[in-house]
């Protein structure tokens, strides 16, 4: 617990934090690559190159700051960032390099107004809060059948294109041992060694059902070009795995995991490629409850961009109970005879069903997609504490600043 003489300076620091958070975090990653460049391979430059990044920790610390006196608030966000910290192998002893960076550019920013108090209050903050993740992780690691970090080599066992822009990669043990287990939702870290040294990870959901055989990630082809590295990872996957490469891969991770008591609704609203983690929730369900209540609805802008749209189709002819309305872009008019499609944004009050406040409600897509839906659930009566999202990148943590 943050000591009473400190709590003071660290909630005096909020309206700093608003003005200059961006500034601080964004020295603190020049000055901290110039030092540690290797460090590079633990992050997504392509957050870097954007900004996202950069604006992901200048909210984090601003979130933390704010709620300070207030912790249980920010338990969802710890649990991410563990998770998070987890599959990219974060150790101890990268704690105190962040830190005394962090600390390093609240100085360079804040000059004079940096006192030796405020230094000293957010240095006793930075500890617990790294304390607190130490912990948690280590429980993580402690479970795990690999070390920290630890990337299996694993097998391209299948290729398929699921729409203009996404391809489906199965990937297999190489010596047939079973692969850990992962619940649906869950992500694993892929990592990509480029021909300069480099290497990134990039995290890509699990859309298949849980097996101990193989996984399976759905990557979209993002943008890529020589001013915007964002689509760097996805491209090279794209234009260089073929059946029987290996692929280094990090162990399952990630706490959105779709599941509601037995009369409860689940309902999963994906747009674009947030189907992916959907469709391992529903092919899961179709293996092991396929009379569960279950309403699917995605946004898409065209049929040509709607990935995985057969094992919909399927799990809708073996799952009596399963609801699928799509909401498309542009839509033609034998998409609009074929069921329940619909043109336009996604409208949740043209959702079947959509108005039983006893259902779970899962987001997964573009930011501005699940807050446009969170808002449109909410002003349906819809609990705050019934609705969960997921997130392809940095949360900008919109709830909590």
């Amino acid at each position: 617990m943050l000591s009473d003489s400190s709590k003071p300076y660290i909630e005096a620091s909020v309206p700093v934090l608003r003005e200059h958070g961006l500034t601080i975090s964004t020295v603190f990653y020049r000055n901290l690559f110039l030092e540690y460049p290797d460090l590079k391979n633990l992050f997504n430059m392509g957050n870097q190159a954007q900004g996202i990044q950069q604006k992901s920790l200048a909210a984090a610390v601003f979130a933390y700051a704010a709620n300070i006196s207030n912790p249980e608030v920010l338990k969802p966000v710890i649990s991410r960032i563990v998770n998070k910290h987890v599959s990219l192998g974060i150790l101890p002893e990268h704690y105190p390099i962040v830190g005394r960076h962090l600390l390093g550019a609240i100085k360079e920013v804040l000059g004079d107004a940096a006192t030796v108090p405020l230094i000293a209050a957010w240095t006793e903050a930075y500890g617990l809060l790294a304390d607190a993740l130490i912990g948690y992780e280590k429980e993580f690691y402690d479970r795990s059948p690999v070390a920290p970090g630890y990337l299996t080599k694993l097998k391209v066992t299948g290729i398929k294109q699921q729409s203009k822009l996404v391809r489906s990669f199965e990937l297999s043990s190489m010596d047939g041992i079973p692969l850990t287990k992962f619940k649906p939702g869950q992500y694993v870290s892929v990592a990509v060694n480029f021909d300069d040294g480099s290497r990134q990870l990039r995290q890509y959901s699990l859309s298949d059902p849980p097996s101990k055989s193989h996984y399976r990630i759905s990557v979209k082809r993002e943008a890529y070009g020589m001013e915007d590295i964002q689509g760097q990872v996805s491209n090279w996957l794209h234009d260089n795995l073929q059946m029987g490469d290996a692929v280094l891969v990090g162990q399952p991770s990630g706490d959105f995991i779709p599941e509601a008591k037995l009369d409860e609704t689940i309902v999963l609203i994906s747009g674009g490629i947030g189907i992916t983690p959907m469709v391992s929730t529903l092919k899961h369900l179709e293996e092991v409850d396929p009379l569960r209540h279950v309403i699917f609805a995605h946004s898409v802008s065209s049929k040509e961009h709607h990935s995985h749209a057969e094992e919909v189709a399927a799990a809708k002819a073996m799952m009596p109970n399963l609801r699928v309305i799509t909401f498309y872009g542009e839509m033609s008019d034998e998409q609009r005879e074929s069921g329940l499609n619909l043109k336009g944004r996604m409208d949740v009050n043209q959702i079947p069903g959509i108005e039983d406040k006893n259902s779970k409600f899962y987001l997964c897509g573009p930011l501005p997609f699940m807050e446009s839906v969170r808002i449109q659930l909410q002003k349906k009566g819809i609990l705050a504490h019934r609705i969960y999202k997921e997130v392809f990148g940095p949360d900008l943590l919109a709830d909590l600043v």
